[in-house]
Order: C-alpha cells, then structure tokens, then sequence
C-alpha cells in the first residue's frame, strides 16, 4: 500500500535536504510526497500595486516547487514514487491540518529550521507548531546540514510510565523500512522501576518480540536531556523515536528555546510518535 508523506518546504537547503532524506530514506517503498509551501501571501485592498506584487511572489513560489519537483524526481527518486505540489495563501499549519483532513498522511517530513536558522534556536517555529500541533500522524524532523546515513540503530528512550498500544505502530513500520535494530533506553537503573513499569516493560517486550532489539539502563543521570545526548552518540544512533506524552519530554524541549539550557541538541533525524 502506497504511503503518503507530506514534506513542507519554505526552499531553505534545510527543507531540501528533508525531501531527499524522505525520498532516500523510502526509497524501496512506493510513496506519494506531498511538497507543500505555505505562501501566506494575501491581496492588499490598498492599492492594485500589492495586488501585482502578491502575484508575482506567488508565480515565483508556484515555480519553485515546479523546480524542486524536478529535482528531486531527476536527481533522487524512482519508479516507486510520485510527487504533488501544493501551494497555499494559508500559514503552514492550518494548511497541514486543511490536508489532513482531505488526505490520509502517514509522516511529515521536515527540517528543523528554515530560512531564519536562529543558531539559539533548537527547531524554528513552523517546525514547534507541527510537533505541537499535529496528532494524526507522526513527525519526522531532520537536522540541519544532515546528510543521509543508512539507519542501522534506533534508539527509543522511554520511562515504561504507560501501557503500550497503537502508538507503536510507525516505530514497528520504520523498523520494516530500514531493517534497524531498536535499543530502548530508560534513564535509571533496572532495579529502580515500580512495579507498574515492570507491567508495561513486559507489554514492551511483547510489543517487539519480532524485531531485533536491546533495552539499556541509564544511571547517575539527573537530566534525561544529557542522557539522551549521550545514548546517541555512544551507540552510534541514526534516529532518535520518542512518543509525545502530554507534559512529556517532548512538550519541555519544544517549550525551552535555548539549546544551552536544556543540553539536547539532537544531531540525527528525531521521530516524534502521536499518543492518541
């Protein structure tokens, strides 16, 4: 069954290095991509002079997206792809939640920052909103100047704080696509969890018992931020999955706009998973 994966685009190098992410990343996978720009561009009643200007920004923005199409489809892409082009006068998420509406998506694809690329900044604002807001499907951020690497390591840090249901599923999915290994880490030692994280450490190991993985435990951390970081690096992870709880980890990183104050700056792909 073909996927549909929406890739927003302001023509930033960061947005196009998502899209050739997205398109190698499925590359055996029949896919349709979705390029999306949100132009917020509207006629001015002022004067017939910004009614032109608009026009024009606007036919210049309809011929970017004919040029990256082009691109992607000549330098990246394959018989098992199609792509649409849409342009809207909206801001970007009321845009995505018009098509999620209109269209199954299975994952947005995105980049971190785009044009503005505020080095403080963790992710740009259109990118917060998009993890903030969308909870119909998962979100797919990709850091800036990342270059493609084949993903052999997926880590999934979690805290066993809740049962596990349906959420799983696009972790299971990538799993398939990229035939990775998931290393699920905890931040604290094996013999400090409750009994009722036990339950769901169980119900975890079910959940995964047909994929290949590992759990890890680690201690004598005070920030799960630091721990995190660490994980990645010593593991040599290519894609960071964690689940977006409410008042969760997820929800403190998008809040915190100082990568210095919260230590995560996360330098590999980062799934983000809806929990309905």
């Amino acid at each position: 069954m073909s996927k549909n994966i929406l890739l927003p685009t302001d023509f930033s190098e960061n947005a196009l290095r998502a899209a050739i992410y997205a398109v190698t990343l499925y590359e055996k996978e029949p896919c349709t991509f979705h390029f999306l720009h949100a132009s917020r561009l509207k006629a001015s009643r002022m004067s017939n002079m910004s009614n032109k200007l608009t026009h024009v920004m606007a036919e210049k923005a309809r011929q970017d997206l004919a040029k990256l199409k082009e691109k992607i489809e000549t330098d990246y892409a394959n018989k098992n792809h199609s792509f649409e082009v849409i342009l809207t006068t909206n801001d970007l998420q009321a845009s995505i939640e018009v098509l999620l509406e209109k269209t199954k998506i299975d994952l947005i694809i995105i980049g971190t920052k785009g044009e503005s690329n505020a080095k403080e900044m963790l992710f740009g604002s259109n990118t917060v909103n998009v993890i903030k807001h969308v909870n119909q499907c998962p979100v797919m951020v990709i850091p800036n100047s990342y270059e493609y690497v084949k993903p052999e390591q997926i880590a999934f840090p979690t805290g066993f704080n809740r049962a596990y249901g349906d959420e799983l599923l696009p972790l299971k999915q990538l799993i398939k696509v990229t035939n990775a290994s998931v290393r699920v880490v905890h931040i604290n030692g094996e013999d400090e969890i409750s009994e009722a994280q036990k339950h769901n450490l169980a119900l975890l190991k079910i959940a995964l018992k047909n994929f290949d993985h590992s759990f890890h435990w680690m201690t004598n951390y005070d920030r799960v931020a630091k721990a995190i970081q660490d994980f990645t690096i010593e593991l040599d992870i290519n894609i960071l999955v964690m689940i977006k709880y409410k008042h969760g980890f997820i929800e403190d990183i998008i809040k915190e706009p100082i990568i210095k104050r919260i230590g995560f700056h996360p330098t590999i792909p980062f799934l983000v998973l809806p929990h309905n």
